[in-house]
């Protein structure tokens, strides 16, 4: 039977349709998901300006069949009113009035450390010794004028025997005397500057009995606490103004934080406060505010806070950063209240599978940020609402279908 050719347009429509007609059959013939995966737009999200656009909510859909087989179960959000409280992100520092810059009362060279960086130090501990000959120079300024007041006090006790006998002028006992003053005045002197070098009135007695100088002074811890910096090693030459070491007592600590110009209302000195910090989440530290910067910080519109803690153990660490949880009297809060289970982590974002109140089997992925923990239970501060429906079982099977199906996370 002959073929009858067709015009070329009719022959192209044909060849379209046989090509999409096996595209369609093998499609058919595809494994499917239990689930699927999409993006839609956040609702009701609104973007400070000059911020980056919110990412699109992610969405999981499952059959009712998958859904059983996960042992999803949505709970709805639950509300407690509390009493007010406002956090902020603190650092550990130091407590100012207890660190000591330890620092030579004499010039000289180091000639022995005593103590390394972390050592805990008891007060009077000696820490660094120092060859001083501006020390030998005063003590032996010392001995020289305390030689010549006695010499003085001798020709006075002899020039009164002479007087008595007619042998000597009351004028040359006049003069003794004021020459005995003169050097009393010196002596006095000298020991004054023995002691601006350090020396303590013990120190200076057993000098002035033995009549010998001592050109090496031991510099002693002024408190107890721990070294958090050494600047001097031996053969270092010093001066009164070197930095030796650095002492801090660490049995409390500051948590240093910013409080913003609206909340200054609501915080004053002495208001409770809690501490919490990463490395230890579990610690709740109480403390009071113990300081508020008068001055307010033109670039951040902020004012520095000071909480004063107890650090037993010394876990706080300066430098480390702490969450500032501070009371807030007469104000209540209205806290979201989750269940533990509820929240999964999606690379570094912390979210929550939300039940699609507009369509069965639908789950909306989340982010939330949380506050503190109670039990089972922990208060959401952003990205629920109370009456939100929330996956608290098989929120895990939700996650792990999401990364089967392969979405990443952002655009």
């Amino acid at each position: 039977m002959r073929a009858i050719p067709l015009p070329w347009p009719m022959a192209f429509i044909v060849a379209l349709s046989l090509v999409l007609g096996g595209a369609r059959g093998a499609y058919l013939w595809l494994p499917r998901p239990l689930g699927s995966v999409e993006k839609t737009p956040s609702p009701g999200v609104q973007t400070p300006q000059g911020a980056a656009e919110p990412l699109p909510d992610v969405v999981i859909t499952l059959s009712d069949d998958a859904i059983a087989r996960a042992g999803v179960v949505v709970m709805p959000v639950t509300g407690s009113e509390t009493a007010g409280s406002i956090r902020l992100t603190g650092v550990v520092e130091a407590n100012g009035y207890r660190q000591v810059v330890v620092a030579p009362l004499v010039s000289g060279r180091v000639t022995r450390v005593t103590v390394m960086l972390g050592d805990q130090v008891a007060m009077n501990a000696p820490v660094v010794e120092i060859y001083s000959p501006e020390l030998a120079d005063a003590q032996t300024r010392f001995l020289s004028m305390q030689a010549e007041f006695h010499a003085v006090e001798q020709e006075i006790a002899r020039t009164e025997r002479l007087v008595e006998i007619g042998a000597a002028s009351k004028q040359e006992l006049e003069r003794i005397h004021a020459d005995h003053v003169r050097h009393r005045t010196e002596l006095e002197s000298t020991r004054a500057r023995l002691q601006l070098l350090g020396m303590t009135p013990q120190m200076i007695e057993a000098m002035a009995s033995g009549g010998q100088v001592a050109a090496t002074v031991t510099i002693r811890a002024p408190i107890a606490g721990t070294v958090t910096a050494r600047a001097v090693n031996p053969g270092t030459s010093v001066d009164s103004a070197t930095p030796l070491i650095t002492l801090v007592d660490l049995s409390t600590v500051w948590v240093v934080g910013d409080l913003y110009e609206p909340d200054f209302a609501l915080v004053s000195v002495g208001s409770s406060a809690v501490v919490t910090t990463t490395a230890f989440p579990d610690a709740k530290i109480e403390g009071k505010v113990a300081y508020i910067d008068p001055q307010v910080r033109s670039d951040t519109r902020t004012a520095r806070i000071r909480v004063e803690v107890p650090n037993p153990g010394q876990r706080l660490r300066l430098g480390m950063y702490a969450q500032l949880q501070v009371s807030t009297p007469g104000a209540k809060a209205q806290s979201i209240l989750i269940s533990r289970s509820a929240v999964q982590n999606v690379s570094d974002r912390t979210v929550v599978y939300v039940s699609d109140p507009q369509a069965g089997g639908r789950f909306i992925e989340r982010e939330v940020r949380l506050g503190e923990s109670s039990g089972d239970q922990v208060v959401v501060v952003s990205g629920l609402r109370k009456g939100d429906g929330v996956v608290t079982a098989g929120s895990f099977s939700l996650r792990a279908e999401r990364d089967r199906l392969g979405l990443r996370v952002g655009p």
